[in-house]
């Protein structure tokens, strides 16, 4: 059985992503909460099918179609020592702070928490560091 949630009738189109950012205190009497509310704070939702059903949402004051979603897959980059296809890693974001870096959002992703478990299902290669760190692009579940 697929995965639904509710979503912008703007942003409720096959392919697209989101950030599922947590509840929101304003939605707390709604009587669709539980729809909104079974994804996992902090993940991200590829949604890969939009059905006719609509709802009006106090929140946003517009309306919202159901949608069918599946979870994404993180990108990151983690040290090359931990970079083991199959296996559990803590991620622990780095303490670089280089803006100006081509890899910083990748190295510091929005939707990955710090000191949480996570798989590593792919190894993408090694990922440039400007300050000398051994680090390997992964996706991460």
């Amino acid at each position: 059985m697929a995965a639904i949630t509710l979503i912008s009738e703007s942003q409720a189109k096959e392919g697209n992503r989101f950030y599922y950012m947590g509840p929101q205190l304003e939605c707390r009497e709604c009587h669709l909460k539980g729809v909104c509310f079974n994804l996992e704070q902090g993940s991200m939702y590829a949604i890969t099918a939009v059905r006719d059903q609509t709802h009006n949402c106090s929140l946003t004051e517009d309306t919202v179609r159901v949608v069918e979603i599946k979870k994404v897959a993180q990108r990151s980059a983690v040290p090359k020592k931990s970079a083991i296809e199959g296996s559990l890693i803590t991620f622990q974001k780095p303490g670089c702070g280089r803006l100006d870096c081509g890899n910083y959002r990748i190295c510091h992703p929005y939707a990955v928490e710090d000191k949480k478990k996570y798989s590593v299902i792919e190894i993408e290669g090694d990922a440039e560091c400007l300050i000398g760190e051994e680090l390997v692009l992964v996706k991460l579940f």
